[in-house]
């Protein structure tokens, strides 16, 4: 959370091309969205032009095959995910099974939790969702009082990619409906944060009452070329 400062400029209106210039093969990438609602289209189309591999992506779920952030994972281009779950997409399960790439689940509650804990700095969270389950798997246990929980680690990112309905230029995002889901959580764990946004305004021209994600978590904002896949329910 280091880059987020009060010191930056006022302008982050940055292009597709000096977004991708952050994302490299290896980074660790915290994206939001619900199977593809809310996922960010040009940076997902971008990330796969550029060819980045060995991603670790972070997220609610693996998307559909040929939506959202599913796009990048049938690629094979993530080596692990860390998701609620992937069952909409079957490819990234072949991968799972096949040993081609890493899958750590939680559950999506304590998911949405680890993310904001990484977002406002605490190092993770207690919850008694999981235990004497698969999602234990070795987790430090923790006892308060006469109760026992689950020691979940918070989640952070070297990259954190968002979708909003609309921008000021100094990055105060407003989200528009069911799409906001996961991505203030997300805009917050990010070391660098890039928000894909369909309108860019000037600073003052957004109603603060309806401002989400405050610009002081936004290190760049590049312009939508808008969803360009078909939805399931099509």
């Amino acid at each position: 959370m280091s880059e987020h400062s009060g010191k930056k400029s006022l302008n982050k209106v940055g292009n597709l091309d000096s977004a991708l210039a952050h994302i490299h093969d290896g980074s660790t990438i915290l994206f939001g969205g619900f199977g593809g609602i809310g996922n960010p289209p040009t940076l997902i189309n971008g990330m796969i032009h550029k060819g980045v591999k060995e991603l670790t992506l972070i997220g609610n779920d693996a998307g559909f095959p040929t939506i959202g952030i599913g796009k990048l994972v049938s690629l094979a281009r993530a080596k692990k995910l860390i998701v609620s779950h992937i069952g909409s997409n079957p490819i990234a399960g072949k991968l799972m099974i096949d040993g081609k790439m890493e899958v750590e689940f939680s559950p999506q509650g304590t998911l949405a939790e680890r993310i904001r804990a990484g977002g406002v700095g605490l190092g993770g969270i207690l919850t008694d969702v999981g235990i004497n389950s698969m999602i234990e798997g070795g987790k430090q246990r923790v006892t308060m009082g006469d109760k026992e929980y689950l020691l979940e680690t918070a989640l952070t990112a070297d990259i954190a990619i968002v979708y909003a309905k609309k921008a000021d230029t100094f990055g105060n995002l407003i989200y528009e409906t069911s799409a906001r889901n996961t991505n203030p959580l997300v805009a917050m764990a990010g070391a660098y944060t890039i928000a894909e946004v369909e309108e860019i305004v000037e600073i003052g021209q957004l109603d603060p009452e309806q401002i989400v994600t405050p610009g002081i978590f936004v290190d760049m904002v590049i312009q939508s070329k808008g969803v360009d896949w078909k939805w399931v329910w099509e």
